[in-house]
């Protein structure tokens, strides 16, 4: 999609990625980016998401880009296949009017964010001299993303960087189906805490009935607002920040506690309409 205006940039350049915190690759990114804009401000998200997982980092990307000042460039690299025939692009997109730059591999990392966009336009790096002049087959990140992502900080247009990309790679999500009033989706991520976000969304909720959440052979009872709700120990489920269902364990691990992985089914059963 194409036709919208892209501001001065913000000199703002975020990085996710699963390279961990033990070793140099975070810090020779940064290098390359204060390099090539000096005056960029550099922003960790995280390099904790779990060793290639795509969809993880795909789903973190979707929920703290759109808080983002707008001209904001966004490098995330969870690349499993680095060094492959996989695509690199940067992408830019709107989001209810602010426009965001991702830097990143064609591997349905920013699936999930696309589908909020209202419009984004995508480009293949095929330009050699915004990398660095050494490429290494295993650190994409360094050697491309990261200073094609500073140069696009210091407001260079993306028809710099490569041709139109075409038709993106999509991310497989588990979706959520109905069966007469249950709703049933699955865990997609799991946070630091144990908490256990699932497919499932506000909105996919049917106006005025209530629900009971039930998980791996337990009933949590109804949604409730907040984790203090239920007593210390107690598994319940509510709405997480950014919108999904939710299993917790108050003052606990509900993940551990409950046995529960990304993927394990979610339901959600009817009672009874509200008056």
């Amino acid at each position: 999609m194409w036709g919208f205006a892209f501001p001065l940039p913000a000199m703002i350049i975020t990085f996710l990625t699963d390279f961990g915190l033990r070793d140099a690759y975070v810090g020779a990114m940064k290098g390359v980016a204060l390099t090539v804009a000096p005056q960029a401000t550099l922003i960790d998200i995280t390099h904790l998401v779990p060793p290639q997982d795509v969809r993880t980092a795909a789903l973190l990307l979707a929920d703290y880009v759109p808080f983002y000042p707008s001209g904001s460039v966004h490098v995330a690299v969870v690349d499993p296949g680095v060094g492959s025939a996989r695509r690199s692009l940067a992408i830019r997109l709107d989001l209810d009017g602010a426009q965001h730059t991702l830097v990143l591999p064609d591997n349905g990392l920013a699936w999930p964010l696309l589908q909020q966009a209202t419009a984004y336009r995508a480009v293949v790096l095929r330009e050699p001299r915004f990398w660095l002049p050494q490429v290494s087959s295993t650190f994409h990140g360094r050697d491309i993303f990261t200073p094609v992502a500073a140069h696009l900080a210091l407001g260079l247009d993306l028809v710099e960087f490569g041709p139109p990309a075409g038709e993106l790679v999509r991310l497989e999500i588990p979706l959520l189906r109905r069966e007469g009033e249950r709703i049933i989706g699955h865990v997609v991520t799991i946070d630091h805490f144990g908490n256990c976000a699932s497919s499932i969304r506000r909105s996919d909720l049917v106006a005025g009935v209530n629900y009971e959440v039930w998980i791996a052979g337990r009933n949590l009872g109804p949604l409730r607002r907040t984790f203090a709700d239920v007593a210390p120990g107690a598994a319940l489920a509510l709405f997480s920040s950014s919108g999904r269902v939710e299993v917790a364990l108050r003052d606990g691990n509900a993940a551990q506690v409950l046995g529960i992985t990304c993927d394990t089914e979610l339901e959600l059963r009817a009672t009874r309409a509200m008056n």
